[in-house]
């Protein structure tokens, strides 16, 4: 082993003295800035990438320019003046090499998120060859971010090119997203940039970064669970071969294929590896909100009741990294679907109710909508139309109505409980001769199911079994049945209250 040092440290050496050498490299720019993109008007315009060390960097773009130089490591950034909605038009970056970037637009810019529900493509419609052959816009961009985890947060994310809105680019993009940007293209007539970063079966927590999640001692919750993936890692990679073999021993065999459990992947499952890998990367692009529909995969009963925390920690999260303020932040409640005892869609739902809590936030229910046997209803324009509500109300300032009723306060009264809303002031309407999916309980805690009726803008629930409650919620289950809704046709969500 001695006789191998001095060539070990000769390595050493060598490196030391290639450091020191002046690094040359072309002036580049992360994939999220190229041709055809959109950037956020109002905002100024954040431009950044890589040159090399000392590097002097300029960017022209609607007749502004700013300079700069790259720092020690080759990194650079800068900004130019905020403008109007327009295009198409040019930028330009140059240093030792030049980039012209063609056909941008100014216009407002949406990052879209989320697990499968988000990640439905158009192809997936119910009747999707006439949806998708009517998708023809220029002013309407879309790009959207490869799957990949990573371990720490990225300069640059595997993306596609940013397009125009057309058949061949919509087939395979969200349809949440798609729906949602086109109501908003419709209305405010600017152009619309959408950067969809979803992952099917993912959990709010791979989508914070671990700065987030450590800083709080009540999400230790969240590491013990990894803990416990991590330790069961083994046993379910036996498992998949296992299950592999016997569908393949049963197709072989002509007989009924078994169905297994869904394992999912340590990678995308990670505490801050989808942040990481596809969100920290978007973060130096200005935007103007983001949609958001996940859920799902954190309701089994050991992850449900952390998710609030999870959730609105996200939030928080994802509006520090970008540095604009309380953006607009809209998300979905997740629909109605029988799921398994092992599962608490109830506790989700609720925990996504009081979400609300955070500024400039708006939530999209679709308890009403949703297929109680299929976790992917295919009926999304509802879904885009109702957070495009909450776009137009938060990020536009219209008047309109952007939900159905929200629970406020309840009020105990002679063996009853009164209920008051919010979002009820064209009326609270029962679609139905009855109004199930009430329950109250008392001191004891114990939920029994309740009669209740409204009487003016709010709704008296009672049960013979509890003289004295303080507690009531509605809709408490998987797939509950759920017939209120306001004079504006939006749907009640969900929820869970004591009495003041």
């Amino acid at each position: 082993m001695r006789r191998n040092r001095p060539m070990a440290w000769l390595g050493v050496v060598l490196l030391a003295g290639l450091f020191d050498q002046p690094m040359q490299a072309e002036v580049s720019l992360p994939h999220v800035l190229s041709d055809h993109m959109v950037v956020q008007r109002g905002q100024p315009v954040h431009v950044w990438g890589r040159a090399a060390a000392g590097e002097s960097v300029s960017v022209d773009f609607r007749g502004d320019r700013a300079q700069t130089t790259a720092d020690e490591l080759g990194n650079w950034t800068l900004s130019l003046p905020p403008g109007d909605a327009g295009g198409p038009f040019t930028m330009s970056i140059a240093g030792t090499n030049r980039i012209t970037l063609q056909d941008v637009l100014v216009g407002d810019v949406w990052v879209a998120s989320g697990q499968s529900n988000m990640e439905f493509e158009m192809f997936k419609l119910e009747h999707p060859d006439a949806e998708i052959a009517a998708v023809h816009d220029d002013s309407l961009r879309l790009l959207k971010v490869d799957r990949k985890p990573s371990t720490y947060p990225r300069y640059d994310a595997s993306v596609s090119a940013w397009a125009a809105a057309s058949p061949q680019t919509a087939r395979e993009f969200s349809a949440v997203a798609y729906y949602f940007a086109r109501e908003l293209r419709e209305r405010e007539h600017v152009p619309v940039g959408v950067i969809e970063s979803s992952w099917g079966g993912t959990l709010a927590d791979a989508w914070t970064s671990l700065d987030a999640l450590s800083q709080d001692a009540g999400l230790m919750g969240v590491f013990a669970a990894r803990a416990r993936m991590i330790d069961d890692e083994e046993r379910n990679r036996q498992l998949d071969v296992w299950e592999r073999q016997s569908i393949a021993d049963a197709r072989a065999a002509g007989k009924p294929v078994p169905t297994y459990p869904w394992h999912p992947g340590l990678d995308f499952w990670a505490p801050g590896e989808l942040y990481n890998g596809m969100i920290a990367p978007l973060t130096g692009f200005g935007i103007k909100g983001v949609i958001w529909y996940q859920g799902e995969s954190n309701s089994p009963l050991e992850r449900a009741p952390l998710y609030e925390r999870v959730f609105t920690t996200m939030i928080r999260d994802w509006r520090q990294h970008w540095g604009q303020g309380d953006f607009p932040f809209l998300f979905v409640q997740i629909a109605n679907f029988k799921s398994t005892p092992q599962e608490d869609w109830a506790t989700v739902r609720d925990a996504q109710r009081r979400a609300l809590g955070l500024a400039n936030t708006g939530m999209a229910v679709t308890v009403d909508i949703g297929n109680p046997d299929n976790v992917h209803p295919t009926d999304k324009a509802d879904v885009g139309h109702r957070l495009a509500l909450w776009a137009r109300t938060l990020a536009y300032g219209e008047s309109v109505e952007d939900s159905g009723p929200l629970v406020q306060e309840a009020d105990a009264e002679q063996g009853a409980v009164r209920v008051w809303f919010s979002h009820a002031a064209s009326g609270l309407v029962v679609r139905g001769s009855s109004l199930p999916g009430f329950e109250v309980a008392g001191v004891t805690g114990d939920f029994v199911p309740a009669e209740a009726y409204v009487e003016g803008n709010s709704i008296v629930v009672r049960s013979p079994q509890v003289t004295h409650p303080v507690r009531v919620r509605y809709g408490w289950q998987n797939s509950p049945v759920c017939v209120l809704f306001n004079g504006a046709g939006l749907p009640a969500s969900p929820f869970q209250v004591s009495t003041r």
